[in-house]
């Protein structure tokens, strides 16, 4: 499951957060400031030569699965009768392109090299939609970025892999708002007559 969606800039102003997990504002703030410069500075301080992915089980610590289902599963095939929890490790994956960082955080059951494609969809995306996206269209169209990523990613579970679907159905979603923003729902007799 993906846990965690950052873009943010070279300085570390987060752009976009989505946590597919409950977090307090606070926590959010503080694992966006530890995922930029935290243990090791993880974002801040790695040279462009090394790998994009990252255990961040210091940062975000380890997902517990504690469903009877799960555990159910797992208890069947280790063979053991009581297991109470099932601990996995959670990773970082992202990509730096000119000045924004794309940042995808997920348990391990998700493959990491998926993650990577995934940036490279939600990239191409942008560029599709802003024709050549930039930070400054990320702060001034966050209800478009959303939409996307929504589209791509809903409850930490990947919906849409296709860049060309994800515009379409965003199109529709833009074409559907400014349907319904031009109804009225007062009569055009009704709205004359009070002059508006």
């Amino acid at each position: 499951m993906i846990r965690a969606v950052i873009v943010m800039n070279t300085q570390g102003k987060p752009r976009l957060l989505k946590f597919y997990e409950f977090q307090p504002p606070e926590k959010q703030q503080e694992l966006t400031r530890s995922v930029f410069a935290g243990q090791g500075a993880l974002l801040s301080g790695r040279p462009d030569n090394v790998s994009n992915f990252v255990e961040a089980d210091a940062i975000f610590g380890p997902v517990i699965f504690s469903s009877l289902l799960f555990v159910s599963f797992v208890a069947e095939i280790t063979k053991k009768k009581k297991q109470e929890e099932f601990k996995e490790g959670t990773r970082l994956v992202y990509k730096h392109l000119a000045t924004l960082y794309f940042v995808f955080v997920f348990d391990s059951c998700e493959n990491e090299l998926a993650m990577l494609d995934l940036i490279q969809v939600l990239v191409e995306t942008l560029d599709r939609c802003f024709k050549n996206v930039c930070e400054l269209d990320i702060v001034f169209n966050f209800n478009k970025m959303h939409t996307i990523l929504d589209e791509i990613i809903f409850g930490g579970q990947v919906l849409e892999t296709s860049s060309e679907r994800v515009l379409k159905a965003v199109e529709e979603i833009s074409r559907l708002e400014k349907s319904s923003s031009s109804v009225s729902f007062v009569p055009k007799s009704v709205s004359g007559r009070f002059g508006r």
